[in-house]
């Protein structure tokens, strides 16, 4: 007999808040509201929200004028990068010694698979081995946990958030759906809360009448072709039936690091898909660096509007952390799969892999690399390295490429 699987999601809670207050009590602990992530005057987007500043609306992704116009009062303080990264590795440490397969979603999500662990555990319920894992993170960390679970990535991704312990929700801080209750479990979201279901997706559901999970569990995949097309009908068919298969990759040191984003509205305009190319960049090569690692391969993935994805990969020659030299190359997979294709976009990512610990991370001036060996040279890493220290001093928001900062 085949066991189900056993797949845990542990969701740092607020974590950009949490690590903020630990590092800065005085400051960021002051204020009863507060977004981390930028300035009164930065263009950029909430990065975390506290609990108190949701209430109000304010959520995490959001442009900060508008989080400012819901919440006026909010204190705003930048992201905290390297108490995070910290705080991260902290976190996935302990959380390691309970699963034999950990993956990174992001800083403050990890997957577990504990598969085969039944015996380890004497048989206990998911639940009660995922409260010891949140017991023993707050007690080593001092930072709090939501995990979710169930059969699959995509029911923990949803799980978790029940499992939130927000003001006035009566959760615990975990919750996990048995094995079979897949499909019950889904019936109690949105379509609009269900992981990669589009606002676009959702418009073109909405006009057939289906807003809800329910609405599309009545019909069946020959109707849903009919109207959809078979390979997004196949898709959707599954998703609101709680079936994904995704594995959890990796419980070693992260393979890549990708920064993607879903556009609320397609992008059409040339300049608006490089301008959110350059944004996907700055972020990861600061996160590269960040934790301490080169990149050598960078992989540009564009999801076009009727939901086809495509990418394009490039190797560089010798491993790189500068901004500049991987954006270069980012651009050009980009010009590549416009050409192959030009069709509006409703998603952008930029991965960087085959990565490596930088022997030069903690200098200040780095001379390792030379011009002949490859197109980074030596000011492309000590600038890199001084756009970071601003960023650290100022928030993520402190130093950013002019075509980020313009209107234009």
């Amino acid at each position: 007999m085949i066991q189900p699987r056993r797949i845990l999601l542990a969701d740092a809670d607020a974590f950009y808040v949490a690590v903020a207050r630990m590092v800065d009590p005085e400051g960021a602990g002051k204020e009863p509201l507060l977004i981390v992530g930028g300035s009164r005057e930065s263009r950029g987007v909430v990065c975390s929200a506290s609990w108190e500043t949701r209430k109000f609306g304010v959520r995490s992704a959001m442009p900060i004028s508008r989080a400012l116009k819901l919440c006026p009062e909010a204190m705003c303080v930048p992201v905290p990068r390297k108490a995070c990264s910290v705080k991260s590795g902290e976190i996935r440490r302990v959380l390691e010694r309970y699963a034999p397969m950990v993956e990174g979603a992001s800083i403050d999500e990890w997957y577990l698979d504990l598969g085969g662990t039944e015996g380890v555990y004497h048989n206990e319920h998911l639940a009660e081995t995922a409260h010891r894992m949140r017991n023993a993170v707050k007690a080593e960390t001092g930072l709090s946990i939501s995990i979710g679970g169930g059969t699959n990535k995509l029911v923990a991704k949803l799980a978790v958030e029940r499992a939130k312990p927000k003001p006035g929700s009566g959760a615990n801080g975990v919750h996990i759906v048995e094995p079979g209750n897949e499909k019950e479990f889904l019936k109690t979201f949105a379509l609009a809360e269900i992981p990669l279901i589009g606002p676009k997706f959702q418009e073109r559901l909405a006009a057939l009448g289906m807003t809800l999970v329910p609405d599309v569990l009545q019909y069946d995949v020959p109707t849903l072709k009919q109207w959809l097309g078979t390979r997004e009908a196949e898709w959707l068919w599954d998703r609101v039936h709680g079936i994904s298969h995704s594995p959890v990759e990796t419980h070693g040191e992260a393979k890549s690091i990708s920064r993607d984003e879903t556009f609320a509205q397609d992008l059409r305009d040339e300049k608006d898909i490089e301008r959110e190319l350059l944004a996907l960049v700055t972020r990861a090569a600061s996160d590269l660096r960040s934790d301490g690692l080169t990149a050598q391969t960078v992989t540009v993935r564009i999801r076009d509007m009727d939901f086809r994805t495509r990418s394009a990969q490039r190797t560089l020659p010798q491993p790189v952390v500068s901004d500049r030299v991987i954006l270069q190359a980012a651009r050009e997979l980009l010009a590549k799969l416009r050409k192959a294709r030009r069709v509006p976009a409703r998603l952008l990512s930029v991965q960087l892999s085959s990565l490596a610990q930088d022997p030069e991370a903690d200098q200040l001036a780095l001379f390792a690399l030379s011009a002949a060996k490859s197109d980074e040279t030596d000011r492309d890493r000590v600038l890199a390295k001084a756009v970071d220290r601003v960023r650290e001093k100022f928030g993520a928001k402190g130093i950013l490429p002019a075509a980020l900062t313009s209107k234009d």
